[in-house]
């Protein structure tokens, strides 16, 4: 029923489904790009549209009461930034607990432009041995959904040339707030 509402509600908002429920168990689904609060709502409407449960990764102060509770129940796993800790190894763990993980990661980290994207999704993916699953929105096209995986090759050039190909003509809501598509760490490779 939720999956035929969200198909529904997406359709009556004038957006398109494209790609197919991903066939793994388990994944990272990054979100990109991501310069919009609109996004949030609709990544969740995309996910229960192709039936995926999916957690989410969201500051602490989301989840205080009295809309705590109800974050949680859309799948949102506190996240404390000022905190030193080890995120990574926490959430591959996670992914060692729960064979049916599907951890939502915005790449960008947030909402404005960014010069080079956030590595975790990298890093859990790779230490999880996950694949990376690429989920978009592109609101040039009102068209969404999901892209066939890729498993890390430890490349770090090479499987981020392929997030760029993907990602390539796609745009956010706010254009101007899409950085490129890069890791820091590609540098090293060079």
């Amino acid at each position: 029923m939720k999956q035929k509402i969200a198909r529904w509600l997406l359709r009556r908002a004038g957006w398109s489904l494209e790609g197919v429920r991903p066939a793994h168990a388990r994944y990272v689904l990054i979100a990109a790009p991501h310069t919009s609060n609109w996004d949030f709502p609709l990544m969740l409407l995309y996910a229960a549209a192709f039936d995926i449960q999916v957690r989410w990764m969201g500051k602490h102060s989301l989840f205080a009461w009295p809309a705590g509770w109800f974050m949680r129940k859309l799948g949102g796993m506190p996240i404390v930034r000022h905190r030193s800790g080890n995120l990574v190894a926490s959430l591959v763990e996670a992914f060692q607990r729960h064979p049916g993980l599907v951890l939502v990661v915005p790449t960008e980290g947030t909402r404005d432009r960014a010069e080079y994207w956030k590595s975790g999704f990298y890093h859990i993916a790779r230490q999880a041995r996950v694949p990376i699953v690429p989920s978009f929105l592109d609101f040039s096209r009102k068209r969404g959904g999901f892209g066939p995986s890729l498993i890390t090759t430890g490349d770090v050039v090479a499987d981020m040339q392929y997030f760029r190909e993907f990602y390539a003509g796609m745009a956010g809501k706010f254009p101007a707030n899409v950085g490129p598509i890069r890791l820091r760490e590609e540098a090293d490779q060079r």
